[in-house]
Order: structure tokens, then sequence, then C-alpha cells
């Protein structure tokens, strides 16, 4: 005998994407959270945010906040579940935070108890480990034999009157069969009933564990799919047991596999930044996170590989979910996030990049002309926002400073020349920038006018320019510098010669 999973699709989606508020939010949970909201969007269905704060110890409202932002920074805006700012409940079917639910796990969880699917057991932890200890040196699995799974309610209740600690245990001694699930990624899933033992449904303090409360949750919130990673599934034998235990119908279920680092391990944090506040800071776009991960288990039917968020919706569909192991490739994310920022618009890049540079205190000028100039320049050369820290760093006279590196070059003979011929044209110059051709004129009558040519003549002009002899090209840093800046500059050279 089995029991099976439904594989009939509501007509009205309803998905979910249930972070708990311990940490950060993590690639791994973002892309849960995408595919969720792609699903929805494409069916035209609804996407809830619930908050799985069971784990008080781990819990905290810091976390909370954190993981909301970060779905907001992504645009993976939901239609219930907590409000952005104020975090308080917005819907129709909420507490959205389990913490706030625990009457409803307690009413539901009595009417395991009265039917007699559930019991009080007070089995410790030391009998527990026993146990489990002696199942495992007979060669018997180490599921709980509690002594308590036949006492009357009414026993247990006395027990717990006289002061005696209980959790409440489900009951799977008569499940004698297999549980089927036609799961949407992987396929048909067979768990064997004797894959666990009787498992706690509420602990002793009145908590609910992780598989009570979200099958209550996802019932009562009526979800109707069910999109989470693969290291879940071993979760979803026991939430069928509760599901047929209350004559509910199941959600589709789709199990998505693991997100996986170079050495095809499991993506951590010891491997790198895999945190999307940590993403935002080193200047990756949302749209950019949001493609890249896209693509960690999916592909576009047409094999496109730059999407937008729209792209992406058109093209959903869960059959295309892979179920084995993505690569996360630091490489071509970074090729991706320099895509997107490229298309960007210039005025829109230089918003984007403004807390980068407010970041290092730089003084650049606020005509949009100029801007807009200096975008069209540094785009090519950005792959990630923060790269707009040290191409800008030198059109800042505040970080101008002459380097070590630049001591042997201030000793050649030439030098003193060449700095002298450059800062009398450009004082010349009437113009308060100079072009790109303007620059290449003057560079080359400092060569007429002191003979200096090769290193002699550009490394000079460089260190007088950006305080070292090596850097970026000059005839595109040039014109973005203030002649009154190149002067200022030249002269302060001219005194370490």
């Amino acid at each position: 005998m089995s029991s099976q999973a439904s594989s009939k699709i509501s007509p009205h989606v309803r998905v979910r994407f249930a972070p708990s508020p311990t940490g950060y939010l993590h690639v791994g949970g973002a892309r849960t959270a995408l595919y969720n909201y792609l699903f929805a969007k494409k069916n035209g269905g609804e996407f809830i945010l619930r908050i799985e704060d069971t784990d008080e110890a781990r819990s905290t409202q810091e976390s909370l906040r954190g993981v909301v932002d970060d779905m907001v920074w992504l645009n993976l805006l939901w239609a219930e579940g907590v409000d952005p700012v104020t975090l308080k409940d917005v819907g129709p079917l909420g507490p959205y935070r389990q913490s706030e639910r625990q009457d409803i796990y307690k009413k539901y969880a009595d009417e395991l108890l009265n039917s007699g699917k559930a019991y009080y057991c007070f089995l410790t932890d030391e009998e527990i480990e026993k146990q489990r200890e002696e199942a495992l040196k007979a060669g018997r699995s180490p599921h709980v034999n509690s002594p308590y799974q036949d006492w009357t309610l009414e026993q247990a209740k006395a027990k717990i009157a006289e002061g005696g600690k209980a959790v409440v245990r489900f009951k799977t001694r008569d499940l004698k069969k297999d549980y089927i699930l036609n799961d949407q990624v992987r396929g048909e899933v067979r768990f064997p009933s004797d894959m666990v033992g009787d498992f706690v449904i509420l602990r002793s303090g009145g908590m609910p564990v992780y598989n009570f409360c979200c099958v209550i949750d996802d019932h009562l919130m009526k979800m109707t799919h069910v999109f989470r990673a693969e290291e879940h599934l071993p979760n979803t034998l026991r939430q069928m047991m509760i599901y047929e235990a209350f004559g509910w119908q199941l959600p589709e279920f789709g199990h998505m596999a693991l997100i996986l680092d170079e050495d095809r391990q499991k993506l951590s944090k010891r491997k790198g930044a895999v945190a999307c506040g940590l993403l935002k800071e080193e200047g990756y776009l949302a749209s950019a996170v949001l493609n890249f991960i896209a693509l960690l288990g999916w592909s576009h039917p047409e094999g496109k590989e730059i999407m937008s968020v729209d792209d992406m919706i058109q093209a959903f569909d869960i059959s295309r979910l892979n179920s084995s192991g993505a690569i996360f490739d630091r490489v071509k994310f970074k090729w991706m996030n320099a895509q997107h920022l490229r298309a960007l618009p210039n005025a829109e890049l230089w918003k984007a990049i403004q807390p980068f540079l407010a970041r290092e205190k730089m003084d650049l000028p606020q005509d949009p002309v100029w801007q807009d100039k200096s975008i069209s320049l540094f785009k090519p050369y950005m792959e990630v926002l923060a790269d707009a820290i040290e191409l800008y760093k030198p059109l800042n006279d505040k970080s101008y400073v002459i380097l070590p590196e630049a001591d042997e070059t201030l000793k050649w003979e030439p030098t003193k020349a060449v700095l002298t011929a450059w800062r009398d044209l450009l004082v010349a110059h009437p113009s308060d920038f100079l072009t790109e051709d303007e620059f290449l004129k003057l560079q080359d009558e400092v060569k007429n006018k002191t003979g200096a040519k090769g290193k002699n003549l550009f490394m000079p002009i460089r260190v007088a320019v950006i305080g070292k002899p090596h850097g970026a090209e000059l005839k595109i840093l040039v014109p973005l510098i203030k002649k009154s800046s190149l002067i200022a500059r030249a002269e302060q050279t001219l005194t370490k010669v």
C-alpha cells in the first residue's frame, strides 16, 4: 500500500519563501525566493513571505531586517507577509511569523492528541541517547521507542499536572506503507515509512518543530506549490504523514538542486561572499544577481544568458529546473554583472556608483556633462560598481599623492625639463579642460621642447598627473581633470625633483 501525492495543479497559484531570521540572506535562499516569485508571476498567482522564527535562540530582529532589506533590494516583492518598513503583518492569513502562531499550532497538536495520532512523551535526553546506542549496537534503526505511546491522554495530562515535562510525538507505528511523492523537479520519490520513528511535533516548551508548523502554515495559508532546496527532501516524509493525518491535500512539491562551489561542495560562506548584502557592498547589481542565480539550476528555452526579470517571467517553466547541482562560477558572475552594468544609461550608472565614491570622500565635479563624459570613458573598465573607486581616485585632488615608486623617475636628468614644459604649456592653454586631442598635442610639444621621448617623456608626466609612473592611460584621465588641478599637481611634483 502506498500514499501518493496528487499531481493536480490548482487554478490559483500561491507560493511562499519562508526564511529563518538566523543570519543573512544566502544566494541559495535568494534563488529559492526567485524561482517561487517567477512561478507566481508567470501563473498570475501570489508570492508570500513567511518568517520561520521558531528557533528562539538564534532568531533575531536584526537578521529579519537584513533578510527583508535584501529581498527589497532584489525587488522580489511579496503580496502578503511582513511589511518591508514596519515588519508588521500585511495580508489576511497572518500572523506571518511562526513565533506568533503558537496558539494555532497547539490547537492542531491537540487535535492529533485527541485522535490518538500523537502522544505526550516524557523520555529524557539521556534515555533517548541510551536507546539509540543500544539500537545501533544491535544493528537496528535508532528510532525512538517510547513507552508512553500507549498511555491514555488522561494519564499523560495527570503526569504533566504533577510537573512532568513532555514533548508531543507523532505516532508512526501503524503507518506501514511507502509514501510516494511526484516531485516537480526530481520525478517520483519513494519514502518507506520506516525511514522515521515517532517524531517530535511540539517541544516541551510548546514551540513547534519545523516539520509540523510548516505543514500547518502551508495548509492554512493555502499554498498550492512548495519549491525549496533539495536539503529539505528528507523532511518531506514527515510532512506527508502530517498532511495525511489531517486529511489535507498535499501541495505540489519541487526540490531544487544545491548550489555548489568550484570544488563541487555545497556553497558556503567560508568560500567567499555568498551573502546578498555582501554582494551589494561589493558593487554587484541586483539585476545581475537575479540573472546569475536564475541560471543556477534553470535554463532559458532559447539558451539566453543575459536577461531581465521580465524575460525570466515570460520564459519560466518549472519543467526546466535541473535536478543536478549547479556550480557557482564567480568569474562568470562578474562577467554577467559587467554586462548589466554596461547596459545602464550613464545617468543611472553615475547614481549607482555614488555610495562607493562617497565612501572614499571624493570631491568630484557636479557638472552633469562632466559626469556623463567620465562614465562614458570608465564604463568599459568596470565590472562591479566598486571598481569606480580606483578609476575615479586619480580625478580627486584630495587623493593625489606622489608615491615612493615615483622616486626613480624624479631623479632622471630630463624629468625637470619635462615637468616644467608640461606645466608652462598647461598655464598657457585657454580652456578649463583639455580634450584627448589637445592632450596628445601638448605631449608632442613637450617632446619637441625638451627632446625627451619614450619613458623619459611619458613617465614624468604620468607622475605629475597621478603620482606614480605606471597606471591608467593619460589620454583617458587628463580630459577629466581640471586644468588648474593639473597645474597644481605639476608644481607639487616639481618640488620633489
